[in-house]
């Protein structure tokens, strides 16, 4: 299976104060804007996405993948846990951590309709 780099997110409880930090206050250029906020910083694909409630701060290393479910099978017959998938409209989303405990995530874009 091979990993593509995809982005780094942050989980945000106000996205469109965090819209308005990331764009007016840093400057970050927004790209696009639906359920989450997508931001070009210097060729990176940064996004903010609705959160917890509380606005616990956090961040997501995100491997695009072509087929998900292949790919956690291949990570769990690595020993790794996955967690399971989950269908967020736009693409497929599961989790699993290195071994200190940081978070990664594996995303799988939704095939276009004809």
């Amino acid at each position: 299976m091979k990993f593509k780099f995809d982005c780094v997110f942050y989980y945000v409880s106000d996205l469109e104060a965090a819209v308005e930090f990331y764009r007016d206050v840093l400057g970050f250029k927004l790209t696009s804007r639906d359920v989450v906020a997508r931001f070009d910083v210097d060729g990176v694909l940064f996004e903010i996405v609705p959160g917890r409630p509380g606005g616990e701060g956090n961040a997501r290393f995100c491997l695009k993948v072509d087929e998900i479910a292949a790919a956690r099978a291949e990570l769990q017959k690595k020993g790794v846990r996955v967690s399971a998938i989950e269908d967020k409209g736009q693409g497929k989303l599961a989790f699993f951590s290195d071994p200190d405990g940081n978070e990664l995530a594996l995303w799988e874009y939704a095939k276009p309709r004809p």
